[in-house]
């Protein structure tokens, strides 16, 4: 048995290696059900999502699941999705009941993100320097929950097919924003709930609103995660443009997995700073 292990839902856009594993969400597109695991194929997905008429869903990982990870480690540390978006934080939860019950002497810290995506993928790196410093389980309880709330997230949609079949949005809204070169801008809260706040004509005014944003947040250099789904230009662009105000911005550019990939749509872009 390992010492530690960092279990994250697949929320989180990094892959699962080393002492990361990864408890997978389901997205049923259809009747097809897809496990976003390391054997997703993404674009087949998106490509399914697109094409079906109906509206798609997902599924949490069950208490199950998340038990069977924590089985694997004396210290977990456990980062889940905004549980203002999903039922995983809550499935964590009744998994680490049931495990401390089994394991009285064992530990795990369950972190809410308050968010998705890049800020998970920021939180487990910052798991993994601490484990690899040398720190205890009381530091990184005491270091992780506070770096978790300092996190900011914004959001760059440019397909709002969801929306639609979600009826979050009309069909003849979303037609001409996709028609037009429309990008929906959204930030999220302190609370860890999303949605879209503004709507720009055009890349450039987009990717300047989300530097905008991160400016008018306070962001004064750190690390950066930005996640897209398959729109590395657009990624690398907005790389260009932090770097370009902030010098010691440290910025990092991973491909959406499975439900990030759901819920950014194609060429969407997530920021976590």
């Amino acid at each position: 048995m390992d010492k530690w292990l960092i279990a994250a839902d697949s929320s989180c856009d990094l892959p699962a290696e080393g002492p990361v594993a990864k408890a997978p969400f389901v997205i049923s597109v259809g009747a097809r059900d897809y496990v976003d695991d390391e054997l997703l194929d993404t674009e087949e997905m998106l490509s399914d999502m697109e094409s079906c008429p109906e509206a798609s869903h997902t599924s949490c990982p069950s208490p199950g699941v998340w038990l069977e990870l924590f089985e694997l480690a004396e210290n977990v540390i456990a980062v889940t999705i905004s549980q203002r978006l999903s039922g995983s934080c809550a499935s964590a939860a009744t998994a680490r009941e049931i495990y401390l019950e089994r394991h009285p002497g064992r530990r795990v810290l369950l972190i809410n993100s308050r968010s998705t995506g890049p800020a998970l993928a920021l939180i487990v790196r910052r798991a993994r320097e601490l484990i690899s410093s040398g720190a205890d389980f009381a530091a990184l309880a005491e270091a992780l929950p506070a770096y978790a709330r300092s996190l900011r997230t914004a959001f760059a949609l440019s397909s709002f097919t969801n929306l639609v079949k979600n009826g979050r949005m009309s069909r003849l809204t979303g037609f001409v924003a996709n028609k037009l070169g429309v990008w929906g801008i959204g930030i999220g809260s302190e609370e860890g709930e999303i949605a879209v706040k503004s709507r720009l004509r055009g890349t450039v005014k987009a990717l300047s609103a989300l530097v905008d944003d991160m400016g008018s947040n306070g962001f004064d250099g750190g690390e950066v995660c930005i996640s897209h789904c398959f729109n590395p230009d657009a990624a690398r662009a907005l790389r260009e443009k932090i770097e370009l105000r902030w010098r010691d911005a440290r910025v990092h550019i991973l491909e959406t997995r499975g439900l990030c990939s759901y819920y950014a749509e194609r060429r969407g872009l997530i920021l976590a700073y």
